[in-house]
C-alpha cells in the first residue's frame, strides 16, 4: 500500500499504543480519548488488512505483524523529530572530529571547550585522545593536536603554543632538590620521547644522571605518578597550572628546554569545512589570552 493511503495520526496512535501496550495511557499521551485511539488503530488495520493488536487476559499484546510494525513506526518518528528540531534550530549539525594528545586536551582545552559548544550548538565535536601517534587519515580526523617539531608530511600545521618542559615532583620529593644534581636520589620518570631527559640533563650541566625510570605514552598520567611520589617528570609547566597553583605538584628547577609545540594539524588533501574553520577561530582566540600571558 502506498504510504500516502496510511494516516499520520492513525500511526501515530498505533506506536503510542502498541508502546504502552494500553489505549488509555496512550489516549492520555495524546490528550485525546481511549475510543480516539482504538478508532485510529482500528483504521490503521483496515488499512492495511491486519490486526495489529489481540487482547488477552493480561492486556493488549501485539500480533507478529504488529511487531514487524512498531520498530519501523517508533523509529520514523524518531529521526522525524530530530530533523523537526534541526529544521527549528537553524539546520543540521555538522560533524566535527578532533584528535588531541591527552596532556593537551586536560591541561588546556577541556576546561574551555564550553565555551566552544557554547557559541557553535549546531556542531557536534568529537573529541578522541590519542598519545600523539596519530593517523589523520586512516582515523577519519578532521584535525589532531599533537606535540612535536611541525614536520610532519602531507599535513599543514599551524602552531599553536610552544610548551618547554621542566622537572615537575610531589612537594615532599621538592624538599629533598636543591640542586640538579640531587635528581640522582629519584627515579626520573620517562615518556615516549627519550632524549628529553638527556636535553634537560645536559642544559642543567649535570652528568652521570640517566633517566632509568618507569616509562609512560601520557605526559598526563606521568605527573600524576609524580605527585604520587613514583619519581621526577619532565613535563610542561604551562599543562599543569591547575596542580601546581593547587601545591599538589612542584617545579623544583626553574630551568625549562624547547623540545616541542603543540600544533593544529589537518590533511593537507581534506578540504576545509565551515565546522572546520569555526574551531580553528575559536582555538587562535582561546590561545590569545596564553600568548600573551
Amino acid at each position: 500500500m502506498p504510504l500516502s493511503g496510511i494516516s499520520l495520526n492513525a500511526l501515530r496512535a498505533f506506536e503510542a499504543a502498541a508502546r504502552h501496550l494500553n489505549f488509555t495511557r496512550a489516549a492520555d499521551e495524546l490528550c485525546v480519548t481511549q475510543a480516539a485511539v482504538s478508532h485510529q488503530v482500528k483504521t490503521l488495520e483496515d488499512q492495511l488488512g491486519n490486526v495489529l493488536f489481540r487482547r488477552t487476559a493480561r492486556g493488549l499484546v501485539l500480533t507478529d505483524e504488529g511487531a514487524v510494525l512498531m520498530p519501523a513506526v517508533a523509529d520514523s518518528f524518531l529521526r522525524l523529530e530530530r530533523a523537526l528540531d534541526a529544521v527549528r534550530q537553524g539546520g543540521p549539525q555538522e560533524v566535527l572530529t578532533v584528535g588531541v594528545v591527552g596532556t593537551f586536551a586536560t591541561g588546556f582545552l577541556l576546561p574551555r571547550v564550553g565555551g566552544f559548544r557554547a557559541q557553535h550548538p549546531r556542531i557536534d565535536l568529537r573529541l578522541l585522545g590519542n598519545n600523539n601517534k596519530v593517523d589523520l587519515a586512516s582515523d577519519n580526523l578532521d584535525y589532531a593536536i599533537r606535540f612535536g617539531d611541525g614536520a610532519w608530511r602531507s599535513v599543514e600545521a599551524q602552531h599553536l603554543m610552544n610548551a618547554p618542559l621542566a622537572p615537575l615532583c610531589s612537594p615532599a620529593a621538592a624538599k629533598l632538590l636543591r640542586h640538579p644534581d640531587d635528581l640522582s636520589r629519584f627515579a626520573l620518570l620517562r615518556s615516549y620521547r627519550p632524549d628529553d631527559w638527556a636535553t634537560w640533563l645536559a642544559a642543567a650541566g649535570v652528568k652521570q644522571v640517566f633517566a632509568r625510570g618507569a616509562m609512560f605514552d601520557s605526559s598526563s598520567t606521568m605527573v600524576q605518578a609524580a605527585m604520587a611520589g613514583l619519581g621526577i617528570a619532565l613535563a610542561p609547566p604551562c599543562m599543569f597550572t591547575r596542580e601546581l597553583d593547587q601545591g599538589r605538584l612542584v617545579q623544583p628547577f626553574p630551568l625549562m628546554v624547547d623540545v616541542g609545540s603543540y600544533w593544529l594539524t589537518r590533511l593537507t588533501s581534506r578540504q576545509q569545512t565551515p565546522a572546520m574553520t569555526a574551531f580553528r577561530t575559536w582555538l587562535a582566540e582561546a590561545l590569545r589570552p596564553d600568548q600573551a600571558g
